[in-house]
């Protein structure tokens, strides 16, 4: 796209993350203002030269080999050279011996549409794909504007994007011609040929060279074949193209009005490897309109770039909508078609096929019903009434029993039947959800509305009640009336989505949750947003408005995994939410999470960047026509979102700031690089080991005990941030270490020494040094099998040993630093005690997040285990988090800059008192809950479990939070600044200002600031029994 015809925003310096655009045009599809070019080849079709040689040369071999009659061999071999309309290309790149075959096999096929005395069963189908990897060639007859369903044409397309265009990347890429043939395959049959040459690409050997602005110069990345082919206005148009590829995220679309005739080229840039099977749905989208191609180009660049060229004729004589209007449409669509391109509801064979739109409106409604139309109902609802869940027995069952109903009700092709077997009722129920999404126009002067527009005006909208009573009057069993209905609920419950959006990598929808049934989901979140994309599927859920948490990528090692990932996923979002809240209990956000599940095979990186970027297009206004532009907004409100520490978060952060997102993105994610993009990792700093610690040094000091005296196990080794931490803040008797490398152990004590070397290198303990092992000591590895022990004890399989081996050693105190959820359940606590019932532990400090399930929790605790729940041992890396989002919230960028980030690898003096302020916050908040509930626990004589108390404590922490937030004590200015100012870390306080601070805070997160701090302080004071007498008295004091 020209320079000049950007729009303001790129020169604003808001760059969305894709672009779509006609500039200049309005989107009603008016010509009015289209590029236009001159009617001239934008490739040149290279002369072979040898052609008259190689024809002699090719009809002597086929006389040769005796299958033509040799009257009739000079007549088919010039036939095919002169009047089939093949290109040079061919003639040049492939050997006389393919020649032979192809003018052999073309003979065959007009011999066997003979016997069946009809022409147009002449079907050729000739190819040959290069054993080496350099290529192929392609040719069949092809019909033009119409997607063949069977024969060679039906599947070669889909073919070519499998085996060379989806892998294609800047090592090993793959470029494509593609033409239709002018002349007819004999002289009794009309039909043409259809002719695709997909090469290898030759890319220069010397480094890409960038001009001024830092742009790359198309020349030192093309292709050889392509530069000697390519006219400079097609490399001129490619450049522009490119250039808004490197800038943006998401697909680039161009369309050009080619001058005295009615062909239309639609260019479309994108990183390489952004989409899969796309060249072939495009196919199939343009036919739909009735529209063919007269060539088509699949060009790669050594950047990373793809730009597929489409050279677009309307089919004479079809009652299709005009080129000059559907062509908007066909780009429309174009951008649905990149983020879903293999779509079961758009295919031409597909029953009662769809438009793009409403197809896509299917596959998202299909995802949806999978994940919530599998409902417990009434049966377990009685179950769980006759049930008693604090029986840990009975708490498995139920379990159980609940995945096995999720898995028996509705598969993934059941749903799909449905949808299948009534297009009437998805038409009709696409446009209930159109009617409400689809944006109102801003240019009331448009020519004509959008063929999409007119396609809803031709169908009468329903009332919600209407179309419920056509579909329970429609469908013939209550199975198909719930998924129908499911997608009624997911209407009724989008409050807005980017599915109009121009442009887009994934399909995002915000949802209001309170569809979901009580009775699984006892605590209805605060939002809720559902991502859907090619490679992956994915939801995140928030229980209050500032909220934080991770985001996990859920990675299925076969079809049957991935299968029971898909059921439990939204289940597992929800659970991790939920846990999160309790965590949260003492800093400003509640609790969230979000989850991404690939389909196998799929790239975890491309899935996280394209969650991402469909979220973000929810949360910035969109202002730039034809790219981002306003969209539907039923909730009404700016919404904020914080993702917490995981991979990725750098990419994240900055991604945001390229969206336009100047307030946020420094708050976006958390867990940044420290040394780049200011952020606090945990591992760096101990900040989670710094809150487990006081929970440690809590039982000693309670129970009088010598550190140096204690004997421990740990889980998670030296290689990790908790396990290495736990090993560098303590001085205890460490006897076994297990991780993900083996188990290391030794009954006398583990050398402290070699811990500690192991632990600042973070390596594993499969490099610990075996020479510092007593006699009894060993370490077995993971891939060892028979190794003896010197107790005489055959290990036969290291893996088997080290998953098991958190059960078999006896000491004070276990702490786990890692391993997988749930590693300690009911089907194995037993083995946690001895043959006289006695424990293998007596004090458990459950670092690792869920690695012991609240069943096993309870069942050690009976057994007089002292037992501290994860969700309030390991929460100092939240309270890490949440200091690092608000020094994103309270600095501006350039303070940012100055204070957070590195200058010449080191941190700034701001930096590093931030860090301590944290640490202190970490070890302040750990201690006092620590008190608090080991308090509970004498005042009730030990009748309530530490775990119980625990949960307690959060959930009455986040309710009188909730309920502060919304009372007028946060309006009582003097109480608010004495709060704000305990609550903000004192660096961040002296450096900004108070009166600075609470001018750049949004009120939102000032308010669950204020909230969080006075009802963590009261509650960690007087407990959880604290009176309303004692609030009173603890409120006075605020504005000290």
């Amino acid at each position: 796209m020209s320079s000049h015809l950007t729009d303001a925003s790129t020169r604003s310096g808001y760059s969305p993350d894709s672009q779509l655009s006609v500039p200049g045009t309005p989107r009603n599809g008016s010509d009015g203002l289209l590029h236009r070019i001159k009617n001239v080849p934008g490739y040149t079709t290279p002369v072979f030269k040898g052609k008259e040689e190689q024809r002699a040369l090719v009809q002597q071999e086929v006389a040769a080999k005796g299958f033509i009659p040799q009257e009739l061999v000079a007549n088919e071999v010039n036939w095919f050279y002169t009047n089939l309309g093949i290109d040079d290309t061919y003639f040049r790149n492939e050997s006389r011996e393919v020649i032979c075959d192809h003018i052999i096999a073309l003979f065959g096929a007009k011999v066997l549409a003979y016997t069946k005395h009809d022409p147009s069963k002449l079907v050729i189908d000739l190819e040959k794909i290069d054993e080496n990897g350099n290529g192929a060639t392609f040719i069949y007859t092809s019909p033009p504007g119409i997607t063949a369903t069977e024969g060679p044409g039906a599947s070669c397309e889909a073919r070519i994007d499998t085996l060379f265009l989806d892998n294609s990347k800047p090592s090993i890429a793959y470029r494509l011609e593609t033409y239709r043939s002018a002349g007819s395959i004999s002289s009794t049959a009309s039909q043409q040929l259809r002719c695709y040459f997909v090469s290898k690409c030759v890319f220069p050997e010397t480094p890409s060279t960038k001009d001024a602005e830092g742009r790359t110069q198309i020349r030192s990345v093309s292709d050889k074949s392509f530069l000697e082919k390519a006219s400079e206005n097609t490399l001129e148009i490619y450049q522009k193209v490119m250039w808004s590829v490197e800038q943006r995220y998401g697909p680039v679309m161009e369309v050009f009005e080619v001058e005295g005739t009615r062909e239309r080229r639609l260019v479309i840039g994108y990183k390489m490897g952004g989409t899969t099977t796309f060249f072939s749905a495009l196919s199939n989208l343009y036919h739909f309109y009735s529209l063919y191609s007269a060539r088509k180009y699949v060009e790669q660049f050594a950047n990373g770039v793809t730009i597929i060229s489409l050279y677009l004729n309307p089919v004479p004589s079809s009652n299709a909508p005009p080129i000059e209007h559907s062509i908007f449409q066909v780009m429309k669509e174009a951008s649905l078609l990149y983020c879903l391109p293999d779509n079961p509801f758009f295919l031409p064979e597909a029953p009662g096929t769809h438009a793009v739109q409403e197809a896509t409106y299917a596959y998202c409604g299909w995802i949806f019903a999978q994940h919530f139309c599998n409902r417990l109902g009434p049966a377990y609802l009685q179950l769980k009434n006759v049930l008693d869940e604090n029986d840990p027995a009975h708490a498995e069952v139920l379990n159980n029993i609940k995945r096995r109903f999720r898995e028996e009700t509705f598969t993934r092709e059941s749903i799909e039947k449905v949808i299948h077997a009534h297009p009437e009722l998805i038409r009709l129920l696409y446009v209930n959800f159109a009617m409400v999404h689809y944006p109102a126009s801003d240019n009331a002067g448009e020519l004509m509305p959008t063929l999409s527009y007119q396609r809803l005006q031709t169908v009468q909208p329903l009332s919600d009640e209407e179309l419920y009573d056509r579909i329970r009057r429609t469908v013939p069993n209550k199975h198909e009336l719930q998924v129908l209905e499911s997608f009624l609920i997911f209407n009724k419950h989008i409050l807005k989505t980017n599915f109009y959006q121009p442009t887009k990598v994934a399909l995002s929808f915000r949802l209001a949750p309170d569809f979901l049934p009580e009775v699984e989901y006892p605590k209805t979140p605060f939002g809720m947003f559902f991502v859907i994309g090619n490679e992956f599927r994915g939801f995140h859920i928030r229980f209050r408005d500032v909220a934080r948490g991770g985001i996990r990528i859920v990675m299925s090692r076969n079809k049957e995994t991935y299968s029971i990932n898909q059921r439990m996923l939204f289940d597992e979002n929800y659970n991790l939410a939920s846990t999160q809240s309790l965590k949260n209990k003492d800093i400003p956000e509640g609790g969230a999470k979000g989850t991404i599940l690939p389909s196998i095979g799929a790239t975890p990186r491309l899935c996280f960047e394209k969650y991402v970027d469909a979220i973000v297009d929810l949360l910035i206004p969109g202002k730039t026509p034809g790219i981002k532009e306003t969209l539907v907004d039923l909730y009404g409100k700016p919404e904020l979102l914080f993702f917490g520490p995981d991979e990725m978060m750098d990419w994240a952060a900055l991604h945001a700031r390229d969206r336009g997102a100047e307030t946020w993105w420094k708050s976006f994610t958390t867990g940044k690089s420290a040394e780049t993009l200011g952020g606090v990792p945990h591992d760096t700093y101990g900040m989670t080991s710094l809150s487990i610690r006081q929970y440690v040094l809590g039982i000693y000091k309670q129970l009088g005990l010598k550190e140096k005296d204690i004997t421990k196990v740990q889980t998670g080794g030296p290689d990790g941030d908790l396990g290495s931490n736990e090993i560098l803040l303590s001085s205890d008797k460490t006897i076994a270490i297990i991780d993900g490398s083996g188990v290391l152990a030794d009954p006398a004590g583990l050398d402290r020494d070699e811990l500690v070397r192991l632990a600042k290198l973070r390596v594993p303990v499969g490099h610990f040094d075996k020479s510092k092992l007593s006699k009894d000591g060993y370490l077995v590895k993971v891939e060892e099998q028979d190794v003896k022990l010197p107790s005489g004890e055959i290990v036969l399989d290291g893996t088997d040993f080290r998953n098991g081996a958190h059960l078999r050693y006896k000491a004070d105190l276990f702490v786990p630093c890692g391993g997988r959820p749930e590693a300690v359940n009911i089907s194995n606590m037993a083995a946690l005690f001895d043959g006289e019932g006695k424990p293998h532990f007596k004090y458990i400090v459950e670092g690792a997040n869920l690695f012991l399930t609240q069943q096993a929790r309870l069942f050690l605790e009976k057994r007089k285990v002292v037992v501290f729940k994860d969700s309030s041992t390991n929460k100092g890396g939240v309270t890490s988090s949440s200091m690092e989002v608000l020094a994103g919230l309270a600095l501006s960028t350039q303070e940012y800059v100055d204070l957070m980030i590195f200058k010449d690898g080191k941190p700034s003096e701001f930096y590093q008192n931030y860090v301590r302020d944290i640490q202190e916050k970490i070890t302040e908040n750990a201690a006092a809950e620590f008190n608090c509930i080991w308090k509970e626990y004498s005042r009730l004589h030990g009748t309530k479990p530490r775990t119980n108390i625990s949960d307690e404590l959060s959930s009455t922490l986040n309710n009188l939070q909730a309920e502060l937030e919304s009372s007028d004590l946060f309006d009582d200015v003097p109480s608010r600044n004495g709060v704000l100012t305990r609550a903000i870390p004192r660096t961040l306080v002296d450096k900004i200002g108070l009166e600075s601070l609470l001018k750049r805070l949004p009120e939102t997160y000032q308010r669950a600031l204020f909230s969080s701090w006075v009802a963590s302080h009261f509650i960690y004071k007087y407990g959880v029994n604290g009176s309303s007498v004692d609030f009173f008295h603890f409120a006075r004091d605020l504005s000290k």
